[in-house]
């Protein structure tokens, strides 16, 4: 028996007709981009989010552009994230020119440490986007405290972490701005790219729908310089039917890890530690294993699917040495780089197939 890290055809065949008339209903009105089924997914996201509003994006670097665009950065302005990511996070910041501020992630969480945001602040600072990893919120208290006390935007990088909740609010709804992916490997992901954008800020949330249409409020009158950052009513519709599916697909997950965590108890195996403050979807389950380039071929050998996020910092990153940081100047980011390896929580697993992940596990960092 194989274990793959993500089976979307598992997932697909338990909701295939649902989708196929969804489809069809797109491809009989001809409405491809924008329109009433993105309307209707702003809806039901701003809802679930417990947002006033949502814009619909072309994926989830775009909603990171964009809400950077809203904000005018300019060149020289700096915006203070984890190294510990997705390249996207800091790449958006830097294609706006401005300058990517790295602050060491917490070990237990694996998130941006709050304490550490403070003294990165410079009187260049525009904003901080603190990142959900894994499916698991940042300390978001703290960091809109020393927002507030700086006048200082807060983007939340929830790619990974839509339905995930912070001291029983969710994630999009915790900061000025929310950032979220449906690329198909997500919780919630489309059938090709697409993302969503949450605030309850009506100012910001009529600019971004401008600049989602190059600037425009009104066709060929342009009030800012924008972008092409339109979501098509196919991937709307396709997550619209998601959507409905998604807390019981996280209870999945959930489930899953809980039962890892048993298997793993007593081993030499660290597993995701989740705040007391926090409700984790598990975007991913990423444990930490001794000789974890060594381990991870074992898996994949034997037909266990696994993968690394991520196996290089952004900080060491070739196209940021002009940051002039070095190897060391993060340590807890760089020692979960040598580390993390990310097993399968899909929904669709059974407990066989997550028992049979674990013993191999095991077997290969005690031979």
């Amino acid at each position: 028996m194989t274990v793959p890290l993500l089976d979307l055809k598992a997932q697909y065949a338990t909701i295939k007709d649902e989708i196929r008339t969804a489809i069809d209903s797109i491809c009989d009105s001809q409405w491809f981009i924008l329109g009433p089924e993105v309307e209707a997914l702003e809806k039901e996201i701003a809802s679930y989010c417990s947002c006033k509003y949502a814009i619909g994006v072309t994926s989830g670097t775009d909603a990171l552009l964009c809400s950077l665009m809203a904000l005018d950065l300019e060149y020289g302005d700096e915006v203070i994230t984890s190294p510990y990511t997705f390249f996207a996070t800091a790449g958006s910041i830097a294609r706006l020119g401005a300058k990517p501020v790295f602050v060491d992630i917490d070990p237990v969480t694996f998130n941006i440490d709050a304490g550490k945001i403070a003294s990165a602040i410079t009187p260049k600072t525009k904003a901080i986007i603190p990142v959900h990893l894994f499916g698991q919120c940042a300390d978001m208290d703290p960091i809109m405290e020393i927002a507030g006390q700086n006048k200082l935007t807060v983007i939340e990088d929830a790619a990974q972490a839509i339905g995930a909740k912070y001291k029983s609010r969710p994630a999009g709804s915790l900061g000025h701005i929310g950032c979220f992916s449906f690329f198909p490997s997500k919780n919630l992901g489309g059938f090709g790219d697409g993302g969503i954008i949450t605030t309850n800020d009506e100012t910001l949330a009529t600019k971004i729908r401008m600049l989602r249409v190059h600037g425009g409020a009104d066709k060929y009158h342009h009030k800012y310089i924008g972008g092409n950052f339109r979501l098509d009513a196919l991937q709307a519709a396709v997550l619209r039917i998601k959507l409905k599916h998604l807390d019981s697909w996280h209870e999945a997950r959930q489930k899953h890890a809980e039962l890892y965590n048993k298997l793993f108890a007593s081993s030499r195996v660290t597993t995701p530690k989740i705040a007391t403050y926090n409700e984790s979807i598990y975007n991913q389950y990423c444990t930490q294993v001794p000789n974890r380039n060594q381990t991870m071929q074992y898996l994949r050998d034997n037909g266990i699917g696994c993968e690394v996020y991520y196996p290089l910092p952004l900080h060491l990153q070739e196209c940021f040495e002009y940051l002039s940081y070095n190897k060391g100047d993060f340590p807890i980011a760089e020692n979960l780089a040598e580390n993390a390896l990310a097993l399968p929580v899909y929904p669709e697993l059974t407990d066989e197939q997550i028992t049979l992940t674990a013993k191999t596990l095991l077997k290969a960092i005690e031979s």
